[in-house]
């Protein structure tokens, strides 16, 4: 995005990376680089705000655990601890950023309020319940936020995972519930009475592509327009019935094409996996009745939960080959242990990091020899 900016703009702005995984940014979780970057960016919006220069804000999914500055009376390891609570309790992206942002001092519109002109040029990886939300791409540091205290201490409630924030962070919350703590920055605030937000990329954008690629291949494709959400392993049951449908109406070769963004449960002991291989995972035993296919489940990031895959790849033969090597894909999925099954088989989707981040894709591809377009499912 910044080269980009430069690339139009060469001579008219003062340019520089602030978070970046490559700058050594957390992700998915905060670290002291992430504080750093959160710091720096802060220090460049107030420069701005004393050269009476706009703050101009290149967004993308990624910068809630990359900028990242504690709230006072919070510690990068209170905010850590939260982090990991969150990404494992299930709940969905906004709820999740909606109580990043209570704990910060940089999100929910705190950053254009020290810069007080700003623009901001986002790409989004946010899908529900308000697609392409600026207050939650990024915890929307450059915009109004209309979450609350309450909001957020009442959905870590609902999901049960209150109790094992740490004691500081459960303070915070429950004294911002009882006004005892400042508001993120609400509509109307004229501190953001000169900031703008544009959305400059989205899922749909990724999908476009992949249409593209898959047509000039001599594919025909089938696009679901709604989101993918939910628990990945029943998201991926939903998108594979889907595909059966559509193999019924449309003659081979397919191509199948969705996008979103899913969550993972933890709920004991795990291995190790993110949500696109966990989606791979749980849609395997589906496709090895399903004759000639393929399903790949991948983050536009190149980064799949704490793993260095960005996803996975299963077949038709995937649980056969996965017998033949003594593994058991129930077991690997009971276990949320999917990044070991696939780098077994040589099936993970290895990417590296992309650069830009619209949530998650999944493709599926069926041959002419699927019992689909015979009638036998």
């Amino acid at each position: 995005m910044l080269r980009a900016l430069h690339d139009e703009y060469p001579r008219r702005i003062h340019a520089q990376i602030i978070a970046s995984p490559e700058g050594g940014a957390g992700h998915p979780e905060p670290n002291e680089a992430s504080v750093a970057c959160g710091r720096h960016a802060l220090a460049a919006a107030s420069d701005a705000r004393r050269a009476g220069e706009p703050l101009v804000v290149l967004l993308s999914g990624g910068a809630s655990a990359m900028l990242a500055v504690p709230a006072d009376g919070l510690t990068l390891d209170d905010k850590v601890q939260a982090t990991r609570a969150l990404l494992g309790s299930g709940l969905p992206i906004a709820a999740i950023n909606g109580v990043r942002k209570h704990l910060s001092a940089i999100k929910g519109g705190r950053l254009a309020a020290r810069a007080g002109r700003c623009v901001t040029l986002a790409i989004s990886d946010v899908h529900a319940p308000i697609e392409d939300d600026p207050a939650v791409i990024g915890s929307g540091p450059t915009v109004a936020d209309q979450s609350t205290f309450a909001d957020a201490v009442h959905a870590l409630r609902d999901a049960g995972v209150l109790d094992v924030m740490p004691s500081a962070v459960r303070e915070h919350l429950v004294r911002g519930e009882a006004s005892e703590r400042e508001e993120t920055i609400k509509d109307g605030d004229p501190r953001l009475a000169r900031s703008e937000f544009f959305v400059v990329g989205t899922r749909h954008d990724a999908m476009d592509g992949i249409v593209s690629e898959a047509r000039a291949r001599g594919y025909q494709v089938a696009l679901i327009g709604s989101p993918t959400l939910g628990e990945a392993r029943n998201a991926a049951g939903a998108f594979i019935a889907e595909a059966r449908q559509r193999c019924t109406s449309l003659s081979p070769p397919l191509c199948v094409v969705a996008s979103g963004e899913t969550t993972v449960r933890i709920d004991g002991p795990v291995g190790l996996g993110g949500r696109n291989q966990e989606f791979a995972l749980a849609a395997a035993e589906d496709l090895s009745s399903f004759g000639a296919c393929a399903l790949a489940s991948v983050g536009t990031d190149g980064i799949d939960g704490p793993t260095e895959a960005a996803g996975a790849i299963v077949d038709s033969t995937t649980i056969a080959r996965a017998r033949g090597i003594g593994l058991d894909a129930a077991t690997a999925l009971r276990a949320h242990d999917s990044h070991s099954f696939f780098r077994a088989l040589g099936d993970l989707v290895m990417t590296g990091p992309t650069g830009t981040n619209v949530g998650d894709v999944q493709i599926f591809l069926a041959g002419s020899d699927d019992p689909a377009y015979t009638g036998e499912m």
